[in-house]
């Protein structure tokens, strides 16, 4: 299996035929005044991601990931050019949008349940669902233990956890991610890629995950998105042909390491101006 059912992808990157893409950027373009200068920070960027995908989208610095992200949150405004969801243009966040940040955006001063709970709160769910419903997912990422602890006493990983449960728990049919591992170390790092992995599989969303790590983006990915700075674009689409569900032994097959090398050369190599689609294929990925 390449991807869930419903993430069928054609050979330019768009959805197959007849199915309406869940994230739709379409010739994006997103300019910043810095002085007297324009900062192009992305560059008529376009991009389908079908229902049930996760995409990762890798590339150096300022090459405009997560501008490009932001403006599906719904946090910017394109300058140019529309990003859809469910085919209807962004202009402000929705809850149909979750999104997970780098830094652990709890809040300190309620417990691993009670910021579980917190956004089923505001919608007004009532006590006895709302219960049940943090349960299941504060179950789903492991913290069954922690359930009454505060931020402080967690891992940065366990703040992780709890921040994903939270975003699962209002049942937004997309997962915006920005490098939400970043801060972590290499092992609680490896752990977490593989629990995104079980509870995406238990608990299906289309999910857009930023990161700068190449062996992170082929890892979680139906298909990983290369980008490029200066101006911000996309600079190549490598679709990752590797059965889920995926564990730590994945990384030491040859098909992995070949899918890693080609995304390796497009995001390090872009100064050659060839894409890592351009190179021969020296494996071919079994299924």
């Amino acid at each position: 299996m390449t991807s869930p059912e419903g993430a069928r992808m054609d050979a330019a990157g768009g959805t197959a035929a007849g199915d309406r893409p869940r994230i739709s950027v379409q010739e994006v373009s997103k300019v910043f005044q810095v002085g007297a200068e324009d900062f192009v920070a992305l560059d008529r960027v376009s991009l389908d991601i079908a229902d049930n995908e996760f995409v990762t989208v890798v590339g150096p610095s300022g090459c405009g990931k997560s501008t490009m992200m932001n403006i599906l949150a719904g946090l910017e405004e394109p300058t140019s050019g529309a990003a859809l969801v469910n085919g209807q243009a962004v202009h402000g966040p929705g809850p149909e949008r979750g999104v997970i940040f780098q830094q652990y955006a709890l809040f300190p001063w309620l417990t691993v349940r009670q910021n579980v709970e917190f956004g089923l709160r505001t919608a007004g769910m009532g006590k006895k669902e709302r219960r049940e419903r943090a349960e299941h997912f504060i179950h789903l990422v492991q913290l069954d233990r922690f359930a009454d602890a505060l931020p402080k006493m967690l891992s940065g990983g366990m703040k992780q956890r709890c921040a994903i449960a939270r975003a699962y728990a209002v049942d937004p049919s997309i997962l915006l991610m920005d490098e939400p591992f970043g801060a972590l170390d290499a092992l609680t790092r490896v752990k977490l890629q593989e629990q995104l992995l079980e509870t995406w599989s238990a608990e299906q969303r289309t999910v857009m995950f930023i990161t700068h790590d190449v062996d992170e983006a082929v890892f979680l990915a139906n298909r990983v998105i290369v980008m490029a700075a200066r101006p911000g674009r996309i600079f190549d689409v490598i679709d990752v042909d590797l059965p889920y569900p995926r564990h730590e032994d994945v990384r030491l097959s040859p098909e992995f390491g070949a899918l890693r090398n080609r995304v390796w050369h497009s995001v390090y190599h872009q100064d050659a101006g060839t894409s890592a689609s351009a190179m021969p294929s020296t494996t071919t990925a079994r299924q």
